[in-house]
């Protein structure tokens, strides 16, 4: 069976407020690298770490380990699962404002919503344990769980996945508007998360608030409805 329509969000930036976990996050995973022996260098600044979000596990190793041996990545990557974790369970952030709101109404529409991120895996599945947005979801998909190289590749993943006829892609970086365009999906970019100037050009429409995506949904939604 084909899904006629569907909605992809990204993930951090767009649905959560990353920024006030990641940094942390990073820190302590930068210290800990060095009291293993694993890392000599310096812990990258506020903003390398804030540009690094969106991108896939490995592609935020090769920014920000460059050099670094197989061990030192492995590593890397656990402690930065732990620490992420650890500091959802803490508290320290939240869903932006709105979100929940607006993924229960457009999920009391009937509409197939889905994560689409470059995550981790048990990331991803943690944060949506956090905040009780699972039975709002229809599936989760991360590059850590389908070792996709791009997110381009992971929504091609999906759309074949699921047969999508039609869906929108949500999202606060260029990688979620490339991976909209390149799949021939309605985008919306979110200029509230860590998009710099320019990275959403090519969005059909920008938002700044989270809210603001029902207008747009909604209608989209409607005349879907109208082809089928």
């Amino acid at each position: 069976m084909s899904m006629p329509f569907a909605i992809f969000f990204d993930m951090d930036g767009t649905l959560l407020q990353t920024e006030k976990l990641s940094t942390p996050a990073f820190l302590r995973t930068f210290e800990r690298l060095r009291e293993k022996g694993l890392w000599t260098g310096e812990t990258p600044s506020e903003e390398e770490l804030v540009n690094v979000l969106g991108m896939t596990v490995e592609q935020v190793w090769k920014k920000l380990l460059p050099g670094a041996n197989e061990e030192a990545v492995r590593a890397a990557d656990a402690f930065l699962l732990e620490n992420e974790i650890a500091l959802l369970k803490e508290k320290v952030t939240d869903l932006y404002p709105g979100v929940r709101e607006t993924l229960e109404q457009l999920h009391a529409k009937g509409i197939p919503l889905f994560v689409a991120s470059n995550g981790q895996e048990e990331y991803i599945e943690a944060i949506c344990q956090e905040y009780a947005l699972k039975p709002l979801l229809t599936d989760l998909y991360s590059a850590g769980r389908f070792r996709t190289r791009s997110k381009v590749d992971l929504v091609a993943k999906l759309i074949a996945d699921y047969q999508v006829e039609q869906a929108v892609m949500v999202g606060d970086r260029h990688s979620d508007v490339e991976a909209g365009v390149k799949n021939g999906l309605f985008t919306i970019g979110c200029d509230f998360g860590f998009a710099k100037p320019g990275e959403l050009d090519g969005a059909d429409v920008v938002i700044t608030q989270f809210a603001q995506l029902l207008d747009h949904l909604l209608e989209i939604y409607t005349q879907s409805q109208r082809l089928t």
